[in-house]
């Protein structure tokens, strides 16, 4: 029913900027430029090797996007939404429907690059009631592998970012985390701990983690919290950044057996952001679907 993990989106208050803080972050240039008429909105896709990390902004004077206008005056930049991929959006919307997922028929969708050129997709939009409030979309899209595709100038970046490694969701109710993306949306259930009092699950979808923290201040309401990305060169990623002026941590051991770690407190559009090293296992090439 899913396929892959598709995109996490991100809300910004103006496109250009933010565009320019995730190139110096993720040492790559977008795939895609271009806008939603619908929507009211301009957007820019960057493609990492096993996801999308998309940019949405208010388009100048676009009615249609007071919604995201209000929502950014309300909590500012922040993670928005998540995405998961479908090869077929309306075998899809039936599974999900009849696992008690709220969920949309497809809707036919259209993105309108900087060039003139049309990208069509058909998209899901899960019910709130379901998803506890989050906005959790699955996509059908046939040029996924074309846009999960940094620019090759990425390659002579020192520590470009290669991979989506987890994105995290907080909640008060673990068992309907479990319930949602584990018997709903089908995701493999790979870890469920406790660490320091906290209990954690991991679902994997398409080489991405999705970690869901038990967190009871929250309500009914569910929380997207933040993302961390993999890169093969960490130590050449953290001097990178240094020098480009942003604020970095120290590198420190990551919780993961054989990874390092840093945070990145600026110029992330208001994303708690993290950057990991690949697992030593992962570099001796086995599957990085963990």
């Amino acid at each position: 029913m899913l396929t892959h993990f598709d995109h996490v989106t991100i809300a910004v208050s103006q496109l250009a900027p933010a565009v320019g803080s995730y190139e110096q972050l993720l040492g790559a240039a977008p795939t895609w430029r271009g806008g939603h008429p619908e929507l009211g909105t301009e957007a820019a896709l960057f493609g990492l090797s096993n996801a999308l990390v998309e940019l949405v902004a208010p388009r100048a004077g676009a009615a249609e996007a007071e919604g995201l206008r209000s929502a950014l005056a309300l909590r500012g930049e922040a993670l928005s939404a998540l995405a998961f991929g479908t090869d077929d959006a309306s075998a899809a919307s039936l599974a999900l429907r009849e696992r008690g997922v709220r969920v949309t028929q497809p809707q036919d969708g259209e993105a309108m690059g900087a060039d003139g050129r049309a990208r069509h997709y058909r998209l899901l939009e899960l019910g709130a009631r379901s998803t506890r409030g989050l906005p959790v979309f699955v996509v059908q899209r046939s040029d996924f592998a074309s846009l999960a595709q940094p620019p090759l100038t990425a390659a002579g970046t020192a520590g470009a970012i290669d991979a989506l490694d987890h994105v995290v969701v907080r909640t008060a109710d673990i068992a309907a985390a479990l319930e949602l993306y584990g018997r709903g949306l089908g995701l493999r259930l790979a870890l469920d701990r406790e660490l320091f009092g906290t209990r954690m699950l991991f679902f994997r979808v398409g080489g991405v983690t999705l970690e869901v923290i038990h967190d009871p201040t929250l309500g009914d309401n569910d929380a997207l919290w933040g993302v961390a990305y993999r890169t093969h060169d960490l130590p050449a990623a953290h001097a990178r950044l240094r020098a480009a002026g942003l604020p970095v941590s120290e590198l420190r051991e990551g919780r993961k057996p054989g990874t390092r770690v840093f945070s990145v407190s600026g110029g992330v559009c208001g994303v708690p952001t993290l950057l990991l090293s690949e697992p030593s296992r992962l570099r001796s090439g086995q599957s990085a679907e963990r």
